[in-house]
């Protein structure tokens, strides 16, 4: 889960300046952290889509190598073109492989909830997310949840989510991960039985008077 990242240090500031970087395909950033004074970094925009091109995505660790010497680190914070959405700045976060991070991993669905769509209804994850703790050396790049065994109406909650080992949750573990929805066919009315043949009508009510 580890990559190699060429970084250049001494970058010019403002915002012209970094106009003219993100027009070579250079983007601006910050790395800072643990025992070192911030320093202003630019990546090649090929260079980090490469980097971040694996299972973990923008939760791989970096070797970033800045001016001779290696720094690991992650990325703390993307910010991106609201049109575009292309990354318009980065920040860096130097980090300690044996202490704890909280970071972010994405929830992926495997299996089919057969007795769900068998009503017609659906598989809905409440979170795309979720928040753990863990040391870099354990840092998952994603968390898989088994669906296949799911009914209409059943929820999944973070308490109940198998977690990779040397890894834990943060938050609620009462808040909803998953959920089967109920389809239209699970909540039709029964129609009524029609009458038998032969069966006698219901007899009309008489009119007043």
């Amino acid at each position: 889960m580890s990559t190699t990242l060429n970084l250049k240090s001494g970058r010019p500031n403002g915002t012209g300046a970094a106009r003219r970087l993100r027009r070579d395909e250079q983007i601006p950033g910050v790395l800072y952290g643990q025992g070192m004074s911030p320093v202003s970094v630019t990546v090649d925009r090929r260079d980090l889509r490469v980097a971040l091109s694996g299972a973990a995505g923008v939760n791989t660790i970096l070797n970033l190598e800045v001016d001779g010497t290696t720094y690991p680190a992650v990325i703390k914070e993307l910010q991106r073109h609201p049109v575009r959405r292309t990354v318009s700045h980065i920040d860096f976060l130097r980090i300690n492989l044996d202490e704890e991070l909280t970071i972010a991993v994405p929830v992926r669905l495997v299996g089919e909830a057969k007795a769900v769509l068998a009503e017609g209804g659906l598989v809905d994850p409440s979170q795309d997310t979720i928040d753990i703790v863990t040391t870099p050396a354990n840092m998952p790049s994603e968390i898989t949840i088994d669906i296949s065994g799911m009914h209409p109406g059943q929820v999944i909650r973070l308490s109940e989510v198998a977690l990779p080992a040397g890894t834990r949750a943060l938050g609620d573990p009462d808040s909803p991960i998953v959920t089967a929805i109920a389809g239209s066919r699970a909540e039709a009315p029964v129609a009524a039985a029609p009458a038998a043949e032969g069966a006698p009508a219901a007899e009309a009510p008489k009119s007043a008077g």
